[in-house]
């Protein structure tokens, strides 16, 4: 498999972590809000073709209050991209906002049976289920819980959860599989630290498995991302006892009965890929775009990779500021990525803004 890093855009500005509380603002955290500014809608989106090639940003008119760590999930017909939870200073959310494609307007979701407010959790379209919540951070502690929405019924629902379950966690990541499963690796909680394990849970039968295998793995770790690609489970960046940032790239193969299960690590030395935690993450033309995070020097990034594929981004040289914590989604149905929220040294986005790219 070709295993390419290629850049589009760099800018940078200030700091976030793997928090142990959640009720009250870390050293460097505000609790200041910005709320999103109310100004007239965008028109409908327009093909690819007629639109300019890198940022610019949206003004869809309401939307969720502005915040960080949420998750941004479109679903499973591709017109609406639904965000839940997150997080401003000490205010946690578990509200459920609609974003449609089509049209770029917010709508509130009246769904009843919410989960706990909860950050640092993880959200994934689940064909048959639904969005899928993960775990996560609440005023009362770290979850390890599974929440589906139905979309259809306007509710919630709590998963079964047998077997080996995952401990309680915030700043995990997860991916669905090519088995079907939900696939969990790493994370963290206040009083046992960092983890390096890695589990599934099975949709059809309601139960976790340990998929930890034997051998090297990466070192535990948070605020990171992982995803499929072509049968392995890729884990890239996060944050680790003293060190701000990590910039190691990882894949687990084996893991779904195609062979011995085992970590490697990719070499992406010279690539010029700096380190990040609790960056955004988005499938894009057979590969991931990431963009921002905070960086090894607690100064937030505001620049776009493309991972694992033959093309570069061909992005503006402006666009969003510096962030971590801003959730990314594809539309394919116009070939585009948004991103929405975040934060900075000294406030929350409620913002969103569209890359587009040749």
């Amino acid at each position: 498999m070709s295993r390419r890093i290629l850049w589009g855009l760099a800018l940078a500005a200030a700091m976030a972590a793997c928090s142990p509380s959640a009720s009250t603002p870390g050293p460097s955290e505000s609790s200041e809000s910005s709320e999103p500014s109310v100004e007239p809608s965008v028109s409908p989106s327009v093909a690819p073709s007629q639109r300019e090639t890198g940022w610019r940003e949206l003004s869809p008119p309401g939307g969720p209050a502005a915040r960080e760590d949420a998750t941004w999930t479109v679903g499973g017909d591709g017109s609406v991209a639904y965000v839940f939870g997150g997080r401003a200073g000490a205010s946690l959310f578990n509200d459920l906002w609609a974003y449609d494609l089509a049209t770029d307007s917010w709508e509130t979701v009246a769904a009843t049976g919410a989960p706990p407010p909860r950050f640092g959790h993880n959200a994934a379209w689940v064909e048959g289920t639904g969005l899928v919540v993960f775990a996560g951070q609440g005023v009362g502690g770290f979850f390890n819980d599974l929440w589906a929405f139905d979309p259809g019924a306007g509710s919630w629902r709590q998963l079964p959860a047998a077997g080996a379950a995952p401990v309680p966690r915030y700043g995990s990541c997860a991916a669905l599989g090519p088995d079907g499963r939900l696939w969990i690796s790493h994370g963290f909680t206040s009083e046992l630290a960092r983890f390096d394990d890695t589990r599934a849970y099975d949709f059809a039968t309601g139960t976790w498995t340990d998929e930890s295998p034997p051998g090297t793995a990466p070192i535990q770790r948070c605020l990171h991302g992982c995803w499929w690609t072509d049968g392995e489970l890729h884990l890239y960046g996060g944050q680790t006892d003293g060190v701000v940032a990590l910039g190691d790239w990882w894949t687990l193969s084996g893991a779904t009965g195609s062979g011995t299960a085992a970590w490697a690590e990719v070499p992406i030395g010279g690539s010029g890929l700096p380190a990040r935690n609790l960056y955004a993450l988005t499938a894009y033309r057979g590969g991931h775009l990431v963009f921002g995070g905070q960086a090894l020097d607690a100064s937030y990034l505001a620049d776009a990779w493309l991972i694992d594929h033959e093309g570069a981004p061909a992005a503006a040289p402006s666009g969003p500021s510096g962030r971590s914590g801003a959730e990314m989604v594809t539309d394919e149905g116009r070939d585009r990525v948004l991103l929405f929220g975040g934060r900075d040294a000294s406030s929350h986005f409620g913002d969103v803004w569209e890359l587009t790219v040749p």
